[in-house]
């Protein structure tokens, strides 16, 4: 997690500055609040973005990540509505703030000095490194002078930027391409097909897809920690900016961006590369068997998530036993079998039912103190541990000073349950809450992976279909027309 964080002495620095700005304008003409005038009015506060891990669309084709989310509550907190555009590559990205079809770029971009002559930028929100990537098996290059091969990164990108510097600085025969077609993502995409030899990426964006492509491995990092920021367009205005930092500063003090960056981050902090390319296979041999009862039975929740559970707990294999007598697919324990009304446990449809209404009975148990995008995180911990003992987790939080109804907070107790200095007042005594931490944790980078993996797959079938379909379109234009034979050839 030490490339994956919010940096909070970025903002703090931006904070100050932004003050100090603000304080020596502090009797603006009309006219320098006319930005933020200009959204209030319309209603609508418009970001223009380019897909990328950060904010994409989901499998329900609804905008998700971690950008959105801080768009969609900024735009909350104006007020109005939040229209968001997804543009192609990022110079259109660019054009847009420039041409007024944006109010700012969110798209989990890093801070690049380069583009401050006409943007501005907005607090940082988390900070990324940027690193060289080459494909697991291919010679691991360790600086610039042992690249043997084609690097490519997105043009108009700090990737870009950076290079330049590097060139200028200390390699003055590194040479790459820059390419509009193809955003990060996809040139990862890329490398992992061995399509190209390397690109670079941003520790948060590497370390997201290598949960899809595990054949993606850093060479080594190409710059210090850079911040993630929003762009703005630079002009004398400064009231988009300032209500951003009030808005930033206000998710900082409560805690929202921390928990938002747990959301999406905190679970992928480590890579194990047997570990997902074996998930990745078993999705491609086992999990055509067991999706239609994954989705049967998924309830209010993501069959993705559903699949994910049942590989934690048995690899999706319905026969598993463990030594404490827990069996099949949802490796469920007698009673809970006998308590859901399942009578073989061994069966995968009885075993998902049974997991499945087990499961949701614990999330309808839970406070509704709990926010509703966090409860599943405990239902699973209760789900591996015994719902008592994630009550005595959630008790020691608050008794340390924490949030009990925060996944952030409570998910760090679990651990000192094993700890006698720390069971031995509790009511439910010793937990091995170290075991529910990880299982939860495992889940959701199992769900992250599945759903990842299957969207690329379904993109990438899509895409030699129409490559298919545009061959052989030209291969018939090409083709030379039936004609019907003159009379003097019929003769001949």
């Amino acid at each position: 997690m030490n490339n994956i964080k919010i940096n909070y002495f970025v903002i703090v620095i931006i904070a100050l500055l932004s003050a100090a700005i603000i304080g020596l304008n502090i009797n603006w003409p009309n006219k320098q609040q006319e930005q933020i005038n200009k959204i209030l009015a319309r209603g609508e506060l418009r970001v223009s973005t380019i897909s990328s891990p950060l904010i994409s669309f989901n499998s329900k084709n609804e905008p998700t990540g971690f950008d959105y989310e801080l768009a969609k509550r900024f735009a909350d907190y104006l007020g109005v509505k939040l229209v968001i555009k997804f543009r192609p590559n990022l110079n259109q990205l660019f054009d847009d703030l420039e041409n007024d079809k944006a109010d700012f770029l969110a798209a989990g971009l890093i801070y690049n000095k380069d583009r401050l002559a006409q943007t501005r930028t907005g607090p940082a929100y988390a900070s990324v490194i940027q690193q060289l990537v080459y494909r697991k098996g291919a010679t691991r290059p360790r600086s610039f002078g042992d690249l043997q091969g084609k690097l490519i990164v997105t043009a108009g990108s700090a990737h870009a930027s950076e290079l330049k510097r590097w060139k200028t600085k200390s390699y003055p025969e590194l040479t790459w391409e820059e390419t509009s077609r193809e955003n990060t993502q996809q040139l990862l995409e890329q490398l992992a097909e061995g399509k190209i030899d390397y690109t670079i990426s941003d520790s948060i964006s590497l370390a997201l897809q290598q949960r899809i492509h595990p054949n993606l491995a850093i060479a080594f990092d190409v710059s210090e920690e850079s911040p993630l920021t929003w762009y703005l367009k630079r002009n004398d205005d400064y009231s988009l900016s300032s209500a951003m930092l009030d808005f930033f500063s206000m998710l900082t003090e409560n805690g929202t961006l921390s928990r938002l960056q747990e959301k999406y981050f905190s679970h992928v902090g480590s890579f194990d590369y047997f570990d997902t390319l074996s998930f990745i296979r078993a999705i491609n041999k086992l999990l055509p068997t067991y999706q239609p009862i994954f989705e049967k039975y998924a309830g209010s929740l993501d069959w993705h998530l559903v699949a994910a559970i049942a590989w934690q707990e048995s690899h999706w294999d319905p026969q598993a036993t463990s030594p404490t007598g827990v069996r099949g697919l949802m490796m469920l324990t007698r009673p809970t079998a006998e308590w859901a009304g399942i009578h073989d446990r061994l069966d995968p449809e009885e075993s998902v039912k049974g997991g499945m209404a087990y499961l949701h009975y614990l999330m309808a148990r839970l406070p509704d103190t709990i926010p509703a995008d966090e409860r599943i995180w405990f239902a699973l911990a209760a789900y591996n541990m015994g719902y008592g003992h994630l009550l005595d987790a959630r008790k020691l939080t608050a008794t340390q000073k924490g949030n009990p109804d925060s996944w952030l907070d409570v998910k760090a107790r679990l651990p000192l349950l094993s700890k006698k200095r720390y069971y031995a007042s509790t009511t439910y005594g010793y937990a091995r809450g170290y075991e529910a931490y990880r299982y939860v944790e495992n889940i959701r980078r199992y769900a992250l992976s599945l759903e990842g993996y299957l969207k690329a797959k379904a993109n990438r079938e899509k895409a030699e279909a129409e490559k298919a379909a545009t061959d052989a379109a030209e291969t018939d234009a090409k083709a030379p027309e039936n004609k019907t034979p003159t009379q003097s050839e019929k003769t001949a």
